[in-house]
């Protein structure tokens, strides 16, 4: 018999090139007022997105915001008061991870007014969430992060002090997606790498995650099996429309994994590091993955060899090579060894180039996100932990 298990609701998801064209009547149905949110520079860069904003100022009454950091609960704040009186009927979001998250949280605090401090998790009053939002709609001009599938808003504050916390609830879900490859095109190589690190990074610790059910399962397998040849391909050509799609695909069904089968050690030790220093998401899933990959494999090795999760792992450096017939050894080998050879390929970087030394370790290890560190399919010792921190550095 199957385990049991719980999978939260999905957004309507429209996938395709060209189907942003769909946006102007997807917000009719909601009303006339809109608050759009994009990144710093991005947005303004692309013809598509100047297309698009062009058709909305239109048609529409459009208030616009830009995040050119991650966002943090003083922006949520302010943008919520701000806009409270505005009352737009539809907050939309164009742009990356960072603007989608602004938007998701802003959405479902603009009714109330309330601070989102009342609820994000860990630093706030703990206060459960249950109020109207305002209907958001996610337009992803990146293959990364997934939080346009997930119902939670990660926002942070910088510092010494500094916190990466989730506002969590199934209402932040969108009401609809657009996924369209051609708004991804103009994302540089760097961009590319970091984003398609993350969501690789994602579907593999949803895969070996302990909370993991068949149909997290089914759902991360149909996007590894793109993202194996998608992600070099992007990397290398920018304009391989195929590739761009398959990552855009793999990046959303990554955001429902996650939050339906959880993470791992990476992104629990993400999120003391965007916390704590000015590194981008993407960049440390790509710095840390393969570390913590070989970490995770040793020790189930030395000391829980029967662990599902080692099938699981070899299963995905199959992928690598479907055509040689590898036993599991051969086959964790090649899922580690193609592991470093894409971080040595896309460059990623070390997290001494953000200011990480050797005397930050033993805090960041101490402060590892329990939520998403809970589901790693092994737990690691603190030496294990800072032994993959070290060897970043």
């Amino acid at each position: 018999m199957l385990n049991n298990f719980d999978f939260a609701a999905t957004p309507y998801i429209h996938f395709g090139t060209r189907e942003r064209k769909q946006l102007t009547s997807l917000i009719q149905n909601y009303g006339d007022k809109v608050l759009l949110i994009t990144g710093g520079k991005s947005f303004d860069d692309s013809d598509l997105c100047q297309k698009l904003w062009a058709d909305l100022s239109d048609i529409f009454e459009v208030k616009r915001e830009r995040v050119t950091t991650e966002p943090s609960p003083h922006m949520i704040d302010a943008w919520v008061q701000e806009y409270f009186y505005f009352a737009p009927d539809v907050v939309l979001a164009i742009g990356g991870g960072s603007a989608v998250d602004a938007a998701k949280a802003v959405a479902a605090l603009l009714p109330s007014g309330d601070s989102v401090m009342l609820y994000l998790e860990g630093v706030g009053e703990g206060k459960t969430f249950n109020q109207p939002t305002t209907p958001f709609i996610a337009v992803p001009t990146t293959a990364g992060t997934g939080g346009e599938t997930s119902k939670n808003a990660v926002l942070s504050v910088m510092g010494e002090d500094g916190f990466k916390k989730s506002f969590r609830d199934e209402s932040l879900v969108a009401k609809h997606i657009i996924l369209d490859p051609e708004l991804t095109l103009t994302c540089s190589a760097e961009t590319t790498a970091a984003c398609g690190m993350d969501a690789f990074t994602q579907l593999l610790e949803s895969y070996v995650s302990t909370k993991a059910s068949p149909m997290t399962d089914a759902l991360v397998w149909s996007a590894l099996e793109k993202v194996v040849t998608a992600l070099p391909a992007a990397y290398e050509n920018g304009h391989d429309m195929l590739a761009r799609g398959d990552m855009l695909y793999a990046s959303s069904i990554s955001g429902l994994t996650l939050a339906n089968a959880g993470l791992g050690s990476v992104h629990g030790l993400a999120s003391p590091l965007g916390a704590f220093f000015p590194i981008p998401h993407g960049v440390v899933c790509g710095s840390l993955l393969f570390e913590a990959t070989k970490t995770n494999v040793q020790a189930m090795l030395a000391r829980d060899v029967y662990n599902p999760a080692l099938a699981k792992y070899a299963k995905v450096g199959r992928l690598f090579a479907p055509e040689m017939n590898m036993d599991e050894a051969d086959a964790l080998k090649m899922l580690l060894g193609m592991l470093e050879i894409w971080q040595q390929h896309m460059q990623m970087p070390k997290l001494s180039e953000y200011g990480v030394t050797k005397d930050d370790v033993a805090r960041i290890v101490a402060n590892i996100s329990g939520g998403s560190y809970a589901t790693n399919p092994i737990v690691l010792t603190q030496d294990e932990l800072k032994a993959l921190m070290l060897a970043r550095l």
